[in-house]
C-alpha cells in the first residue's frame, strides 16, 4: 500500500496531533486576514459567515491528503483543484498563482512552527520533507513559479512576507467575525495564540508592540498532557460545536468519509 506521505514521516506527527494543528490553524487565521488575496474568500461568503467552519474546513483536506494512500491523495488534491476552478469561473478570473503560494507558504511554515513550539525543533532534514510534501501538493494543482527545495522556500517565503500582506477593511472584518464566533474570552485566547506562532512581520502588522502573556502557559500545557488533562483546556479554546472536531484531529481521517 502507498500513501502520499511515508508512514512514520514528520509529516504525520504534526498533522495527527491536535495540539499541533490548532496551533496552526492559528497562525492560518492571522496570516488569512491579511492577506491581499483575502478577498478571494469573501467571494463566496463563507468565510465571513463561518470562519472557524472554514478553516476546519482547510485543515480536514491538508489531514486527508497527508493520511491517504496516493491515489485517494491525488483526487483530494484535484476535488480542491475543481473547487477553486469553479469558483474562478463564478467570478470572471483567475486566483492568481501567487496566491495559492501562498497559502501553500502558509501550511509549510505553521507546519514547522507549530511542532517547534508544542513538541521540539525539527532537523534541516525534517523540514525539507515539510517542505517537499506540500511541494508535491501545488505541483498535482498546476501551481507555478514554485520554489525546488527548503532553502528556495526560505527566501521566497520572506518576500512573500514583505510583498503580499497589508492591513485592509478585510482584515478588520475578518476579526470582528472571529471575536463574533469565539466570544470575548477565546478570541482573547486566539491572539495570544497568534503571538506566539505568527512571523515578526505579522505579528508587528497585527499586533505591534503586543507581548505573548501565554509563554508560560504553554509550559503548563505541555505538564497536563501527562496528567491527561490536555483535553480539558483544549475544550476552553473553540466552542463547543467544534469540540468532536478537536478529538479528532487526534485521529487519522478517513477517505470515505469525506468522498
Amino acid at each position: 500500500m502507498k500513501y502520499f506521505v511515508a508512514e512514520g514521516s514528520v509529516v504525520r506527527q504534526i498533522w495527527g496531533n491536535s495540539d499541533t494543528i490548532l496551533f496552526i490553524f492559528a497562525g492560518a487565521a492571522a496570516e488569512f486576514a491579511l492577506n491581499k488575496a483575502v478577498d478571494w474568500l469573501y467571494f463566496t461568503g463563507r468565510l465571513p459567515a463561518d470562519p472557524l467552519g472554514r478553516l476546519f474546513s482547510t485543515v480536514a483536506y491538508a489531514r486527508l491528503i497527508v493520511f491517504s494512500e496516493k491515489e485517494d491523495a491525488l483526487k483530494t488534491i484535484d476535488k480542491m483543484a475543481a473547487i477553486h476552478a469553479a469558483v474562478e469561473a463564478k467570478r470572471g478570473f483567475k486566483i492568481p498563482d501567487w496566491a495559492y503560494r501562498d497559502v501553500l507558504f502558509m501550511l509549510i511554515d505553521y507546519s514547522i512552527r507549530a511542532h517547534e513550539l508544542m513538541h521540539r525543533p525539527l532537523t534541516q532534514k525534517e523540514k525539507a520533507e515539510v517542505c517537499s510534501v506540500f511541494l508535491q501538493v501545488s505541483q498535482r494543482m498546476q501551481i507555478k513559479n514554485l520554489p525546488e527545495n527548503y532553502p528556495e522556500w526560505l527566501m521566497m517565503r520572506e518576500d512573500h512576507l514583505q510583498q503580499d500582506l497589508m492591513i485592509s477593511n478585510f482584515t478588520t472584518d475578518l476579526y470582528r467575525q472571529y471575536q463574533k464566533h469565539l466570544g470575548l474570552f477565546r478570541f482573547y485566547l486566539l491572539k495570544q495564540g497568534q503571538l506566539l506562532i505568527v512571523p515578526l512581520r505579522v505579528k508587528t502588522m497585527l499586533f505591534p508592540g503586543k507581548t505573548a502573556l501565554l509563554k508560560p502557559v504553554v509550559a503548563l500545557y505541555k505538564f497536563s498532557r501527562i496528567l491527561k488533562l490536555d483535553e480539558i483546556l483544549k475544550k476552553s479554546i473553540l466552542p463547543p460545536a467544534y469540540w468532536a472536531q478537536i478529538r479528532d484531529l487526534d485521529k487519522a481521517p478517513t477517505y470515505s468519509k469525506v468522498f
